[in-house]
């Protein structure tokens, strides 16, 4: 079997020559592996249960962190080894511009037989692939007008470059956010300023308008709260220790009124934090009965997250208190991929819209989307092929409930009439969430995801002759 292996320059070169297509194809492949991760059976080789454990070393002497993070799926294997600077707990040290929280290391790919396939540098491939499940969601959002970002690095470039290629034609303002306005940071400016003009009116964001503020500078507090309040996506990238912003812009009355999508992939430990309790509090919470006069989007009840992992390793689930009962995995709502997404016919505009507030109450008084994602919504345990010990607060049983059968079976229909249009309404309520409401995705990370993008950049790669393939390896 051939070995074909990618430098950094190889997999940056292969990346950055993505067309829409090719993105699509990846966008598949990873969501696949990740339905495939949260609902399958044990004979399903990427499910939950079949993956290896990663182990985390830590270096008192060098103050690093190496990661191990085997996987498998149904067709290869893999393991990615990555060390990256543990952020410090010294406030000097963690303003300095030479901070740098990139993950440096290597992920070897082998089939399922064993023979190795693929060898390749990990730093931009783990930027890529976590923005590429993020997008997962992008996708559904109905307005994205506005986004800011925290952090400069590979993993703010490749949220908001996907986000570009993906939505290029809606996306006016690009707000970045940094500690200091230090090289990386100019960085990520210029790369977008500059980026190929023929390639920026293809995609549509010709006239997007990007721009960068400093964490150190005096008015930053009321440009947070400016920006925060105006964004339709915020994604959070940084190794933060404390929250990046004061929960107040999100929680009080007018922050609530934007649907937005929260996307936090920074965290990666219990002390680690970039979105404050209080904003994901908020958004677990199962509103009740009564009234609200104030218009507000639409909360889920839960946390999106890649894993469940994330209650055990993510700040901000560590530290609101989330159960497993308040999360759902992305996994098990990539199918929803398959219904267009809900769009209020209304043109994309600086005022939170209005159709969405806290005054749409179901008939037993429960905001709707508390019915589906609490422990209620489970209501056929056994239909679910996950491991017990794993079980978030959803799980979509797709099976057909209905069928057209004669007059004999009219109550048997009737049943199933009745189940299927549950299972619709349900579907649709859920998929009116992830377009129009407030949804927070909580990223750690896994093995699978270098596993599935690793081995689709080889095929690219070997396509394109990019890199080293070493025959009868």
């Amino acid at each position: 079997m051939p070995l074909t292996i990618l430098s950094d320059e190889n997999v940056k070169e292969v990346l950055n020559s993505l067309t829409k297509e090719d993105v699509a194809t990846l966008q598949i492949a990873m969501r696949n592996s990740l339905h495939e991760y949260a609902t399958g059976m044990t004979n399903s080789g990427a499910c939950a249960d079949n993956q290896p454990k990663r182990t985390v070393i830590e270096s008192a002497s060098t103050g690093t962190t190496t990661l191990f993070m085997p996987s498998i799926s149904s067709s290869s294997l893999g393991i990615k080894v990555v060390t990256l600077a543990s952020p410090s707990s010294n406030s000097e040290a963690a303003d300095t511009q030479k901070a740098d929280a990139t993950p440096y290391g290597a992920i070897s790919l082998m089939g399922s037989n064993g023979k190795p396939f693929g060898f390749l540098n990990a730093e931009e491939i783990t930027a890529f692939r976590t923005a590429l499940a993020s997008s997962l969601l992008m996708l559904r959002r109905t307005k994205v007008k506005t986004i800011t970002v925290f952090g400069t690095g590979k993993q703010a470039y490749w949220h908001v470059r996907l986000a570009l290629l993906l939505r290029g034609s809606t996306i006016k303002n690009v707000h970045f956010i940094n500690r200091d306005f230090n090289d990386r940071a100019a960085k990520i400016m210029k790369s977008f300023v500059t980026y190929d003009i023929a390639t920026k009116r293809a995609e549509g964001w010709m006239d997007t308008q990007f721009d960068l503020a400093s964490l150190k500078y005096t008015e930053i507090d009321r440009i947070l709260k400016q920006r925060l309040r105006a964004s339709d996506m915020i994604i959070c990238t940084t190794p933060a220790t404390e929250p990046l912003f004061d929960h107040t812009i999100l929680t009080n009355t007018e922050g609530r009124m934007r649907p937005r999508l929260i996307i936090a992939i920074g965290s990666y430990k219990p002390h680690m934090i970039e979105v404050p309790p209080e904003v994901v509090t908020q958004a677990i919470k199962v509103h009740g009965a009564g009234h609200h006069f104030h218009k507000r989007a639409e909360e889920g009840g839960v946390i999106v997250v890649d894993t469940l992992e994330c209650l055990k390793e993510a700040g901000e689930l560590v530290q609101a208190g989330v159960k497993s009962d308040r999360t759902v995995e992305i996994g098990e709502l990539v199918m929803l991929d398959l219904m267009p997404p809900h769009d209020d016919d209304s043109p994309i505009e600086d005022s939170p819209p209005s159709s969405v507030n806290e005054l749409s109450i179901s008939l037993d008084g429960v905001k709707s989307m508390s019915k589906i994602f609490g422990d209620s919504s489970i209501d056929n345990p056994g239909s679910s092929s996950r491991s017990p010990s794993r079980k978030s607060s959803f799980t979509l049983n797709r099976k057909p409930s209905f069928s057209l059968r004669s007059s004999r079976s009219a109550s048997v229909s009737s049943q199933g009439g009745r189940k299927k249009k549950e299972q619709t309404e349900r579907e649709d309520q859920m998929s009116r969430w992830l377009s129009n409401g407030n949804v927070i995705y909580k990223s750690v990370g896994m093995g699978l995801m270098d596993l599935v993008v690793g081995g689709e950049v080889i095929k690219l790669a070997r396509a394109k002759n990019i890199g080293t393939t070493v025959q009868n390896f």
